[in-house]
């Protein structure tokens, strides 16, 4: 792929507050089966604005536990039309971004690509993860793996931050005001995730604990109901 392909991002300021919000209301990931049903906050007057359509996904970007991924968003996918000759090409170099950042999960998960290989490759990831996610929400994970899952967490906010400000530093002169804007709004969501993440990670143990031990007096009392 060129160094010069050509990013778009059709999203003015109302889909980029329809990002934000939508981050925070899925931010965790898939809720439990047994969880409260979430309550829709009220709808607003303005007409529903659409989501926008990358060429490599049909819809909004996710992030690897089921959030939004709003790196991903910021700079975008290759658009599936023709690139037009007259525009000029979008002024980020993704090559020289990928030499400062070796090893950043945004190269290994949301970067570009049309190859099929490579995204039945990233779809095997997620799924091996959100099945991770669900372990640790019904209490069945072990404890090494609830460590592995909030590591790895942590590993994607480091990695996005890390990505979307160097993103600013080289190019946030020539970047539009916007996708200025949604890169600032990716790095402080991911740093309040970052920040929750001990208390999380905690909580999941001593529910894991919890669970442990209710199943340990259930089979000393031969498995029957109290």
């Amino acid at each position: 792929m060129s160094t010069h392909a050509r990013w778009k991002l059709p999203l003015g300021t109302a889909g980029v507050l329809v990002l934000a919000v939508g981050a925070w209301l899925v931010f965790g990931g898939p809720a439990p089966r047994d969880a409260a049903p979430v309550v829709a906050p009220a709808p607003v007057t303005q007409a529903p604005v659409p989501p926008p359509v990358f060429a490599s996904t049909p819809a909004v970007p996710r992030a690897k536990d089921g959030g939004l991924d709003l790196v991903g968003a910021a700079t975008a996918q290759v658009q599936a039309a023709a690139p037009d000759p007259e525009a000029a090409p979008y002024p980020v170099d993704l090559e020289a971004l990928r030499a400062k950042l070796p090893g950043n999960l945004y190269f290994e998960m949301d970067a570009p690509t049309k190859d099929p290989a490579e995204l039945s490759r990233r779809e095997g990831v997620k799924a091996k993860w959100n099945a991770l996610y669900g372990k640790v929400l019904s209490n069945e994970a072990s404890e090494e793996e609830v460590h592995q899952y909030y590591e790895h967490r942590r590993q994607v906010s480091e990695d996005a931050i890390a990505f979307a400000t160097t993103m600013l530093q080289d190019y946030g002169d020539k970047l539009p005001s916007e996708h200025r804007g949604l890169l600032e709004l990716s790095v402080n969501m991911h740093r309040t995730r970052l920040a929750e993440l001990p208390r999380q990670e905690s909580e999941a143990l001593s529910r894991r604990e919890a669970h442990a031990q209710r199943q340990k007096e259930w089979r000393a009392g031969g498995g029957r109901q109290p």
